[in-house]
């Protein structure tokens, strides 16, 4: 008989355990606060200012340097950008633009820029306006190159911009 007693209590308990379990979940799981909204959106990379460079088809001068200028937003919150420079001679794409710009012809590179950057966006903010100067050594192939700009939410969330730029 203590046998069936006691074997009635903890089926009682867990019973019990379980409905104060589901009360809790429902009360937590329904709140309407914006805390709780999933960010699905991604970032946005903005190059239509009149001050933005580069854009598609820009040129950059070896020996001289440039200002890297984007606008990025997110609906909720940026992390971090990255900028890659690498050639492009032997025509490979990863341009994200409409447009396409007159290619040199292929060739082998011997001594290729490669310059790859990543900046961590101050927290907790929407828009940013991204600055950053950028040398061109004097001693790089000159040629048709990819500018690649990563930009990264505070989720995870990245868009990624291509653009083709020739270096002189």
């Amino acid at each position: 008989m203590n046998r069936v007693k006691l074997k009635q209590d903890k089926t009682k308990t867990a019973r019990f355990m379980l409905a104060t379990f589901a009360i809790a979940s429902l009360f937590t799981a329904c709140s309407n606060s914006d805390d709780n909204k999933i960010d699905t959106e991604y970032p946005v990379i903005d190059i239509s200012a009149a001050n933005a460079f580069p854009i598609q088809c820009s040129e950059a001068i070896r020996g001289q340097k440039f200002i890297f200028r984007a606008k990025f937003t997110d609906n909720s919150a940026l992390g971090s950008y990255s900028l890659d420079i690498h050639h492009n001679f032997d025509h490979h794409n990863h341009s994200t633009e409409v447009n396409n710009c007159t290619p040199e012809a292929v060739k082998k590179p011997v001594k290729p820029l490669l310059y790859i950057n990543s900046v961590t966006i101050p927290e907790g903010l929407k828009s940013y306006e991204a600055t950053q100067e950028i040398n061109i050594p004097t001693d790089i192939d000159p040629g048709d190159y990819h500018f690649l700009i990563r930009l990264t939410d505070k989720e995870g969330w990245q868009t990624i911009k291509g653009l083709s730029i020739k270096i002189k």
